[in-house]
């Protein structure tokens, strides 16, 4: 290959002789300007929703790993005694700090979301429902169930663990597909770029043949190009993530209620990485040029 690894820092020097091989303007321009800030749009997004779905589904991971809940089941003379006996169990259990039976007002907001607010409770045959909280050891859940099954028949533990389980798997999966797009975007430049670079050369074979008559190295030549898509790239991708990172500040603030699609704002190391985007952009877009640049040179020999 013409160009050498040695030759990289070369490459970004400023040489306005050398710019002027490649056209300031037209088709191989605007296609890496537009293509550069497309796909740092796109990656903002990806980013951001990567993030927002890992941060909601950790804070739920988190919530229901230090919560139970039980469920009695039982007819309606012994729903009172049943939650006794269930309550004794629950507060003499190594690794519960509380537990607590929710009135008939907090069982109406649990189901209102569902059933609306006109929901006669007092007249269903619902279950009672006791609230525990763990402590950060936890408790061992089949020691209670069996604790359980001697003192409150009636009473169903639900410990939440087939609930974690899949939210955790859905957030590192989440993050696994927001990475994997980034790279297909990263991909996607990658290959604009050498397409506008690839026609750029071509529509200047004649200038390049002028320029190696003359005592032009292809290295001079291919340090224009390079530089000139590194910057073209580094530039489309600039503004494309500054328009998707205002585009993310035009979505409302999210909340525990209405989860990640309006919880999309870049927070903390979120925003090291959206300022990443531009640079990386132009390394993949100097990359690119600089293999386009050696095989077509290469070609035109």
């Amino acid at each position: 290959m013409i160009l050498d690894w040695r030759s990289t820092a070369k490459m970004l020097q400023f040489d306005e002789k050398a710019d002027r091989v490649v056209p300031p303007t037209g088709f191989t321009a605007r296609l890496t300007l537009f293509s550069s800030f497309a796909m740092a749009f796109l990656a903002v997004f990806a980013l951001a929703l990567s993030l927002a779905a890992g941060r909601v589904a950790d804070r739920w991971g988190e919530e229901l790993a230090q919560s139970s809940t039980l469920r009695i089941s039982a007819p309606a003379g012994e729903v009172a005694t049943q939650t006794e006996a269930a309550l004794r169990v629950l507060r003499t259990t190594p690794g519960i700090e509380d537990a607590r039976a929710l009135t008939a007002e907090e069982q109406r907001a649990l189901l209102t979301p569902w059933f609306g607010p006109d929901l006669p409770i007092e007249d269903l045959p619902l279950p009672q429902l006791i609230d525990i909280t763990e402590t950060e050891g936890g408790y061992d859940a089949a020691g209670l169930r069996l604790r359980l099954a001697a003192e409150a028949p009636a009473a169903v533990l639900d410990d939440h663990a087939r609930w974690r389980r899949p939210l955790v798997d859905a957030a590192a999966r989440l993050r696994l597909l927001g990475w994997l797009s980034i790279l297909l975007i990263a991909s996607a430049t990658a290959a604009m770029v050498t397409l506008a670079a690839n026609a750029a050369l071509a529509a200047n074979a004649q200038v390049i043949a002028v320029l190696r008559l003359v005592g032009a190295k292809d290295t001079y030549i291919a340090r224009a190009f390079v530089r000139r898509f590194a910057l073209r790239s580094l530039t489309g991708a600039a503004v494309g993530t500054l328009v998707g990172v205002i585009a993310l500040f035009l979505i409302p603030a999210g909340s525990d209620e209405t989860g990640f699609l309006t919880d999309l704002r870049l927070q903390g190391i979120g925003w090291l990485w959206a300022v990443l985007i531009p640079p990386l952009s132009g390394l993949v877009a100097f990359v690119a040029t600089r293999f386009a640049a050696g095989r077509v040179l290469e070609e035109l020999a």
